[in-house]
Order: structure tokens, then C-alpha cells, then sequence
């Protein structure tokens, strides 16, 4: 199954990466893995990043680029709980096993 991957992303130079950390890598792959697993749509991820997006900015977020991926993570979790996927205590569980894991 092919995921209609948006075409908009943003393009980057040779010379700057497109993750600021292999931990951002991982979490962007995982969302588009699931998503051509069937575990959700593409609309239904899009809606979970804006709303986590949308509730940071809302608590006062600057939203200078830097806590996007953070964002990415949480909306990842919270989608593939809802999904019963997985729960909350083995995602606890899993992020206490890699100290990357950014803050939220």
C-alpha cells in the first residue's frame, strides 16, 4: 500500500540535515511505516500532529522549528494508544530505555 506522502515538504540543502537527531529520524519513520500498515490514515496523523501542535501553542510554544519532531513523537504516541496498539505503560516503559527521547 502506497501512502499519499505530501509533495509540499519542505526541500533541504546538501549541506543541512533534515533531522537535528537520529531519535527525530526514527519517529518520522515509524508515523509513515504505520501509516502504510493501515494502523491509520494519513488524514487521521495529520490531525493528531495539529492538534499536539495546536495545544503547545496554544500553552505558549514559539514554534521556532526546534520542538517539532517532540511534538511528532507525542502525537505518535497518543495515535497508536488510541489505536490500541499499544498503552501508555509499555511506551513509558520503552522511553525510559532511550535517554534521547526528547522532553515535552
Amino acid at each position: 500500500m502506497s501512502v499519499p506522502f505530501p509533495s509540499s515538504l519542505r526541500q533541504v540543502g546538501d549541506d543541512e540535515p533534515i533531522f537535528r537527531a537520529p531519535w527525530e529520524a526514527s519517529a518520522f519513520a515509524m508515523a509513515v511505516l504505520l501509516c502504510e500498515r493501515g494502523l491509520f490514515t494519513w488524514e487521521e496523523w495529520t490531525q493528531a500532529l495539529a492538534a499536539h501542535i495546536g495545544e503547545a501553542q496554544a500553552k505558549g510554544d514559539p514554534d521556532l522549528g526546534d520542538t517539532y519532531y517532540g511534538y511528532w513523537l507525542a502525537a505518535l504516541e497518543s495515535l497508536v494508544a488510541s489505536k490500541g496498539a499499544s498503552c501508555e505503560a509499555s511506551m513509558e516503559q520503552g522511553s525510559d530505555t532511550h535517554a534521547s527521547r526528547p522532553p515535552n
